[in-house]
Formats: structure tokens, sequence, C-alpha cells
């Protein structure tokens, strides 16, 4: 029993790892950044985040092919690039993004994996300063709640943060309920080549986007370039 069930995690982390690269998108953090990229694009051109929802966001946080295994007790884990509006009133262009990271536990008798794509809106200035300065749970520390679709308009309701998923894997039922986020400190060191906060890198203007990073930007430059509070 114990070496069927090592078989099948061994076999469902192959098909994760494979999963979590996009062909066209290099190893490392830059790939990541670029896997987010892809993400995005998908989620706006499918229109499920309402272009006025996105308007009002202060931050995005996308978090492309975060996996989940599950063997009595499952556990979560992904990373991807956070950017903020830029200027005081976040009413400026886009960020350079910082890396964050996503993990959590989840009890389960399920046997599978999965992988998730997230993108997380944050809507209001007290979420960002609590997720920049350090790990924070997501429903506890911050409150979140699914974002709307194109069928509710631009309401956004009173959740610090908006989510929205689009599920590929061996099974469903991926949720946000009790995970952490955190800024992925050493990711950020190797992306920009010096030790840098993520509140250094997408409020400061302490460093220079990456050619990946500025894509990432750009993207989001031309799709919500106005914020609208």
């Amino acid at each position: 029993m114990r070496k069927l069930v090592a078989a099948c995690l061994i076999e469902s982390l192959l098909v994760l790892a494979a999963a979590g690269q996009d062909v066209g998108c290099e190893p490392g953090t830059a790939g990541v950044i670029c896997n987010a990229a892809t993400v995005l694009q998908a989620v706006i051109s499918s229109e499920d985040i309402p272009a006025g929802v996105l308007a009002k966001a202060d931050c995005i946080i996308v978090l492309p092919s975060v996996k989940k295994f599950a063997v009595g007790i499952g556990g979560t884990g992904g990373r991807g690039p956070m950017t903020c509006r830029t200027g005081p009133n976040f009413s400026g262009k886009w960020s350079p993004p910082a890396i964050y990271s996503i993990g959590g536990a989840s009890a389960g008798l399920q046997l599978g994996g999965t992988a998730t794509d997230y993108v997380l809106l944050i809507m209001s200035r007290g979420a960002v300063a609590r997720v920049l300065n350090g790990k924070v749970k997501v429903g506890s520390d911050v409150s979140a709640a699914a974002g709307p679709g194109a069928s509710a308009g631009n309401a956004i309701g009173g959740a610090d943060i908006l989510t929205y998923s689009r599920t590929s894997g061996l099974f469903a039922g991926v949720s946000l309920n009790g995970a952490s986020l955190s800024p992925d400190s050493d990711a950020n060191q190797r992306l920009y080549g010096k030790a840098v906060s993520a509140t250094d890198i997408v409020r400061e203007g302490a460093v220079t986007a990456t050619p990946a990073g500025a894509s990432f930007a750009s993207l989001l430059n031309s799709k919500a370039p106005k914020h609208v509070e």
C-alpha cells in the first residue's frame, strides 16, 4: 500500500511540475512572472474580471499553477508577482513586481493533486499595508471574497481582497481559506540582484523592472491604465 501511495505521489508531482511551466517561459523567477502574465492575459481576455473592478484595484497578485497535494493532510504552495499602482494615491502606472509566496494546509482524505491559477485584487489601502508588511493569513488578517463576474457589474462589496481562479488538475475544490501570503525575500533578491523589501519594490521605486517584470506591468498599464476610487 505504501508503495502504491508513493507511486501515485510521484506521478502526481511529475504531472504538476510539467503543468507549472508554460511553453515559451524560461525556468526560475522570470518564468514565474512570464507564466503569471499568461494567466492574467487569459483572465482579462475572458472578461472574468470586469474592467470596472480591475480599475478599482490598488494592487494585484497573480499566482500561476498553485500546487495542492492531499494524502490525508493536504498542503498548498506556489508563488507569483505582486504589483501595485504607483504614486501616493495609487493613481500612477503599475510598479515592477515583487514575488510573493502562498502556503497553507487543508485537512482531507482525497488522494490526488491539482494546479490552480489565482488572481487576487487588493482593494483597500489597509490591506495593501498589511500584505506589504509581512506574512498575512487570508480570511483573518485580511478579508477575502470571490470576485464578481461580468454579470455582477462593478460591485465589489467590502472585502479587502477579491479572488479569481482557474483550475485544472486531478481534483477540484481548492480554496484560499486559511492560506497565507508572504513576500518571497530570496526570490526578490535573485530577481533584482540585491536585498529589497516588497515595499521598496512596489511602492518606493527602489528597483528597475526586469524584462519579464516590465512586460507584466505593461499588460496592466494597457488594460487598466486609470485608477477609479
